[in-house]
């Protein structure tokens, strides 16, 4: 065992037998006494006892219906506070030095100098630097804000406890907070009773931020900072913006009826209210801070004579940031404030350039370490967050606008836009673009939906330039896609040009991309407009759920490979926006591994990524984890900058364009070629519970009553990872290796593991899934939940899925040990099986009493699958 492994198991420890206290406390001896000999059949079982093993499917078939909630509710708690703890040693200090040593910004500043790249060329490209998180909401991801907050207060207690200096007394108090914190989130309901809002699920957005990213933004910098300083001799300039962050929630309206212009509006000013809320208390901290009284003349001549200059601006930015907060609460309410606007903060430059001038004052004073405090802080969080705290984009899908548009010329007598050729609707759009009159009459009623578009595109025109980051058409398909929403924006009176991105997500509209981007580009209005800067969204999810991993991985590479060459052709900076999920069935993998398997200069212009749910709390969810996920994604975006990664050779080509063919063909003979998947499939996993839990704010799927390709991609693959198959993130991928080997290809599969990054980091994704994958729990939903008849569909997909195995197995030449070569990641998923084992197993039991009786669905039943549910996400960590 690894020293840092039993560091975690020691803490890991000590919060389960906290746990077990409150439980006692709670629930009584009993109770405890069951979860107790659960726990230890578990154990023995994953060790191979197979009496232990009957005992516990014993246990957990007949439990009684008084002990299913507190059972589940302790393993699930027990999987979080692992979690915690994982959390903590990857932060602690011995886990930061090995990480510094490896990936970090500084240790990438030493490799290049070692490797001679000019010291002009490296700042440059880290004055270009470019991170945007876009935070997203998830349907899987349902811990709660009061919740979140316990952790990092857990997590706090955890780093204190690390110091060898505590006295009896320190040490005694820290760890009855820690009892209290974990008695605190035991008798807080972890599940929603009702699905969250919107609106809800944009104020979990703003937790994360005040949590976590508030803290973690300008320590990142720091870093980065102090990095460029020992490498380089180089200090980040005071006004540099290495990270923004974007947000779909509130304004990610695809396929989810709930997000209406009125709610868009709303997350808008929340936003806003939230920025003042947390910009007043740095401003508070400022006012006590900034008692200096010596000052540049200039600054004396622009703010007045006063003795203490600089308590004098901040104690008026104070001031109008709480009639900021007092006008918002307003106008939320719904009523008028009596404020004028210039006593109020509605521009970052209002905030800036005061705290900018106080900054350049205290250092021309000799008063740099002052400077470089709390007031170099939030100079960084008005540059990084702003006074609108996130930008938001907007998502619809592609026939939407069209739809609208179709009724728009139906009615004005032009006939159905909707069904007309691809060249006469760019005809049309194009002129309607360069015409100067408006289009939409002003006497006409729209129908609801093309209303809410319409209302949706007069919300973004209302808004100031970047307040709204861009408006993304899922689904595009063809350049009318994106022309037609340059008009509807165009009608709704923008002032500014907004950014609109295809997102191309299909396996079909992914090859298409670059044809697509072309006939674009050679549309003069267009060209014009986007003065020669373009984003495109490359989507993860629904590509792989088309056509399985392997095929869609490589789609997406040639994607952006091409779409990066033919920019550089036409003299266009592309930022390419990456539709990532946590998992390795939505394009998941670690953020470094997966920065620097991309196609050479692709991130030449910044990196802009979505983070998802339960991902945003694992790499994001507290300060010190945010610094470090930052400087990950920096040092990897800078790295393949300057280091590129090699360009393919053609015969990895070839054998990459067969492995996409085969997998494909694999893939989807079983998921659309066998008859019997569909009923296996909702059988087998909790997929049609899902849909009725209240677990997010859009709906399970696109249509109602669409069969599984109408489903999400996002609970398409939760539901497989909970009966842990994990089917879409591995299916047709091993199978298509061994076949390449086994007709001559070995030798080259062998070069493009080890010498491409593209392809080496897909084997380590396929490592990691696998070893999250359980075929006898997987067999054990089979034979209690699936009829007898369908069996064999399981049955084969376990045969492949050990084949599938041993393949990756041979080609990394580990022998027959999954994760070999990173001991901690195995040993954590051998930790957490033993807790999983019985959330899995009790998921089964209550999946079958539910099933036994749809009609009259018992609540404490439905609670229970609901914490198992999310208690195998908490074991499973990167789920969606």
């Amino acid at each position: 065992m690894t020293e840092e492994y039993l560091m975690m198991r020691n803490n890991i420890n000590m919060l389960g037998r906290f746990l077990g206290e409150t439980i006692q406390e709670a629930q009584g001896d009993d109770i405890l006494e069951l979860i107790e000999n659960i726990r230890v059949l578990s154990r023995n079982s994953r060790s191979g006892d197979d009496k232990a093993r009957a005992a516990l499917l014993d246990t957990l078939s007949t439990i009684s219906a008084d002990n299913i909630i507190p059972v589940a509710r302790a393993f699930s708690q027990f999987l979080n506070l692992t979690n915690v703890a994982e959390q903590y040693q990857t932060m602690s200090r011995s886990h930061e030095d090995k990480v510094s040593a490896e990936r970090s910004t500084a240790a990438l500043f030493a490799r290049l100098k070692e490797q001679h790249v000019s010291q002009e060329e490296i700042i440059k490209t880290v004055q270009k630097l470019l991170i945007e998180i876009v935070l997203t909401a998830h349907p899987t991801e349902v811990t709660r804000r009061s919740l979140m907050h316990k952790q990092v207060e857990i997590n706090k207690c955890l780093a204190q406890l690390d110091h060898t200096d505590l006295t009896a007394e320190e040490q005694k108090n820290i760890e009855y907070k820690l009892l209290r914190l974990i008695a605190e989130a035991w008798h807080t309901n972890e599940i929603r009773t009702n699905r969250p809002t919107p609106l809800e699920e944009a104020k979990w957005g703003f937790a994360v931020i005040e949590n976590s990213l508030w803290e973690g933004l300008p320590a990142f910098i720091r870093k980065l900072n102090d990095a460029a300083v020992e490498h380089l001799n180089y200090a980040l300039p005071v006004d540099l913006t290495p990270v923004r962050f974007s947000s779909w929630m509130g304004g990610d309206r695809d396929g989810n009826p709930f997000v209406t212009a009125k709610i868009t509006r709303e997350a808008l000013q929340l936003a806003r209210w939230k920025a003042a809320d947390l910009f007043l208390t740095d401003i508070q901290e400022l006012c006590d801070e900034l008692s200096m009284t010596q000052c540049t003349a200039e600054f004396r001549e622009k703010y007045g004579d006063h003795l203490e200059p600089y308590r004098v601006v901040v104690k008026d930015l104070r001031s109008k940031l709480k009639n900021t907060l007092d006008y918002y609460n307003d106008i939320l309410a719904g009523r008028i404030p009596p404020f004028k606007q210039d006593e109020i903060i509605s521009e970052d430059q209002q905030l800036w350039q005061p705290l900018y001038d106080c900054y350049q004052s205290l250092t021309a004073c000799g008063m740099r370490i002052i400077a470089n405090g709390l007031l170099l802080d939030t100079l960084r969080r008005v540059r990084c967050f702003g006074v609108t705290l996130l930008r938001l984009d907007i998502r619809q899908e592609s026939t939407r606008h069209s739809d609208a548009i179709g009724e728009i010329t139906r009615y004005i007598g032009l006939g159905d836009y909707s069904q007309w050729t691809e060249d006469d609707k760019q005809a049309f759009l194009i002129r309607e673009l360069s015409s100067r009159r408006p289009l939409i009459p002003h006497n006409w009623t729209p129908s609801e939906h093309t209303r809410e578009i319409l209302d949706t595109c007069k919300v973004i025109a209302k808004q100031p330039e970047g307040v709204i980051s861009c408006y993304i058409i899922s689904m595009a398909r063809t350049a009318s896609d994106v022309l037609a929403v340059h008009l509807l924006l165009k009608e709704a009176g923008i002032s500014y040009h907004l950014p609109v991105v295809p997102l191309f997500e299909t396996l079909d509209d992914l090859d298409a991309s670059k044809e697509v981007m072309t006939q674009l580009f050679n549309v003069g209005w267009y060209r014009g407009v986007i003065k020669n800067r373009q984003m495109i969204m490359i989507g993860y999810s629904d590509s792989a759920k088309d056509a399985g991993m392997m095929a869609a991985s490589w789609a997406q590479y040639r994607a952006q490979d091409a779409l990066v060459k033919l920019c550089e052709q036409t003299g266009i900076e592309l930022t390419l926006f990456h539709g990532r999920g946590g998992t390795v069935g939505r394009g998941g993998a670690p953020a470094h591994a997966a920065l620097l398997s991309q196609p050479p200069r692709s991130l030449k212009n910044g990196l802009r990524v979505t983070e998802q749910g339960e991902m945003i709390r694992f790499k994001l969810g507290l300060p010190a984890i945010a610094a470090e996920s930052l400087d990950l994604y920096a040092s990897a975006i800078l790295e393949a900058n300057l280091l590129p990664p090699p360009e393919p050779k053609a015969s990895w080509c070839r054998v990459m364009d067969e492995l996409a063919v085969a997998s494909c063909e694999i893939y989807r003979n079983v998921v659309r070629g066998d008859k019997d998947f569909v009923p296996y499939f909702r059988s087998a996993t909790p997929e049609q519970e899902l849909a009725k839990l209240p677990l997010g704010s859009r709906p399970a799927k696109r249509n109602p009553n669409g069969g599984v390709e109408s489903l999400r991609a996002i609970p398409w693959i939760f539901a497989w990872m909970q009966n842990r198959l994990m089917l879409p993130a591995w299916l047709g991928a091993g199978a298509s290796i061994r076949q390449a080997m086994e007709s001559g290809k070995a030798a080259v599969i062998e070069e493009m593991c080890n010498h491409w990054p593209f392809f080496n980091t897909r084997i380590g994704m396929l490592e990691m899934v696998f070893s999250k994958t359980d075929s006898w729990l997987s067999e054990y939903y089979d034979q209690r939940l699936v009829k007898k008849e369908l069996w064999y569909l399981g049955e084969s997909l376990r045969k492949q899925l050990s084949e599938d195995i041993a393949t990756v197995l041979r080609l990394s030449g580990k022998g027959d040990q999954l994760m070999s070569d990173l001991p901690w990641v195995a040993e954590s998923i051998a930790l957490r099986n033993v807790y999983t084992d019985p959330l899995n197993l009790l998921q089964v039991e209550l999946l079958r009493r539910l099933r036994a009786d749809p009609e009259h669905p018992n609540p404490d039943i439905e609670q229970a699958l609901m914490i198992t549910i999310t208690g195998i996400a908490a074991g499973m960590r990167n789920t969606g």
